[in-house]
């Protein structure tokens, strides 16, 4: 009993996390009239003053130090606060420039671009049935391209940054919070620079009232909260269950550009989204039945 109430949180704590995620585009909508470069620099400023308080509050600051002494750790790190901070400038530019089903797409075909990754830089095997939905979601994003005659850019350049920020925390085996708090700790005082020159220039968001500064602030919570929620998360439950509750958010995402923001949804789209979702499907299964075997050859050690 103890064991599944254990399983039941991690489950709630791992699908709150990417619910959170997944309605993100309603916070950004409410600071639609500031910059996406100016939403940019609060959100990494307040989510390292967030992450550090967080490590500061629990004593995980002590983790610290580790991750600032190895010169390698640290420059991957400071390579995935680059990859993050691009990945959020083009996110909070998409859901403030009317691309919110650009961007669901964009995080259904990242889990695809991270096993072609996979495949390319660290040497992995390709299996039958991955080879399969990489080239599904390929001829998804195709049959848009054709059809509309435009690469579909913010999906791509959202789904490659966020696989090459998962490919660079693979290097760099350190907490999420610390992780994120050593991530925007790198970026944080060019974003303080730049908030600091607007204040200056009596430019920025906060001037034009408190409401726009709460939110601004809030930018740090928003992101690092869903962190923790997952971080509590993935500790209880298996990696399959992650597998198909990940992709809970770009589905929140494109009902939320489809239904709320009304952006066009064509038949095309249908169609594109069709062969993604396929691909999804089969490497979803895949993953699923390697685990299994894994499982099944390790019980067969234990016993």
């Amino acid at each position: 009993m103890a064991a599944m109430t254990h399983y039941a949180s991690g489950t709630v704590y791992a699908a709150s996390a990417y619910v959170a995620w997944g309605l993100l585009p309603l916070y950004w909508r409410l600071l639609e009239a500031v910059p996406a470069t100016e939403i940019l620099a609060h959100r990494i400023f307040w989510s390292f003053i967030f992450t550090a308080s967080i490590l500061a509050l629990t004593g995980g600051w002590r983790t610290l130090p580790a991750a600032f002494a190895e010169k390698r750790k640290l420059a991957v790190l400071l390579a995935s606060g680059v990859l993050i901070s691009f990945n959020w400038y083009t996110y909070i530019w998409a859901v403030n420039s009317g691309f919110v089903i650009q961007a669901s797409m964009g995080y259904y075909i990242a889990p695809l671009v991270s096993v072609l990754l996979g495949v390319t830089v660290l040497k992995e095997h390709l299996t039958r049935w991955q080879a399969m939905a990489a080239i599904l979601a390929a001829l998804g994003v195709t049959i848009l391209t054709v059809q509309y005659g435009q690469i579909p850019w913010v999906a791509l350049i959202l789904a490659f940054s966020f696989s090459l920020y998962g490919l660079a925390k693979k290097f760099a085996s350190v907490g999420s919070v610390t992780g994120l708090a050593v991530e925007t700790s790198v970026v944080t005082p060019v974003a303080a620079f730049y908030i600091a020159f607007l204040a200056i220039r009596g430019s920025s968001a906060p001037a034009e009232g408190l409401p726009h500064l709460v939110l601004l602030a809030g930018a740090g919570v928003v992101t690092a909260l869903p962190l923790l929620f997952f971080a509590h998360g993935a500790k209880r439950i298996k990696l399959s269950t992650i597998g198909f509750l990940q992709y809970i958010a770009p589905t929140l995402t494109l009902m939320l550009g489809i239904f709320v923001f009304q952006e066009h949804f064509s038949t095309v789209h249908l169609i594109s989204f069709g062969f993604i979702w396929t691909g999804l499907a089969l490497y979803t299964a895949s993953n699923f039945r390697s685990l299994q075997r894994y499982s099944h050859r390790k019980q067969g050690q234990a016993g």
